[in-house]
């Protein structure tokens, strides 16, 4: 592995980490201001990490929304200049008012080094098949 990929896979795992620990601001932080997502569970794409953050107060406020915990599997890293593709496997444990749940899902993660920092700029999540679904 050489040093522009760990360089990106720790962001990466910060990011990851974060999120796992629902440490919101310090999950936010690993994103650029200018990021977008596509989520399956949103009915449009967002523009903006201030539009995710927006987002995510709704459905702590709204569901009681909170991430238990989060693994990654199935990873591999691309780097393309100052531009890391991460994708990989998520297994995340979410409760929703009293009620915890498993969701499986797909990611890939674009991440663009900026002034030296890897910061994400897009984030595509998808709904994973369990094996003998697809």
């Amino acid at each position: 592995m050489n040093e522009a990929e760990i360089d990106a896979l720790i962001a990466i795992d910060a990011i990851i980490d974060n999120f796992s620990q629902h440490q919101r601001e310090a999950y936010f932080s690993g994103f650029a201001a200018d990021a977008t997502f596509l989520f399956y569970t949103a009915p449009h794409r967002l523009d903006s990490r201030d539009a995710y953050q927006s987002l995510w107060a709704d459905w702590e406020r709204d569901f009681g929304f909170r991430v238990v915990s989060c693994s990654s599997s199935n990873r591999r890293i691309q780097i393309f200049g100052n531009t890391a593709v991460f994708s990989h496997d998520v297994d995340t444990k979410i409760r929703e008012n009293d009620t915890e749940r498993t969701v499986f899902e797909r990611e890939s993660i674009i991440m663009e080094r900026r002034e030296g920092a890897w910061l994400c700029v897009h984030e595509h999540l998808s709904a994973r098949p369990l094996e003998g679904e697809a």
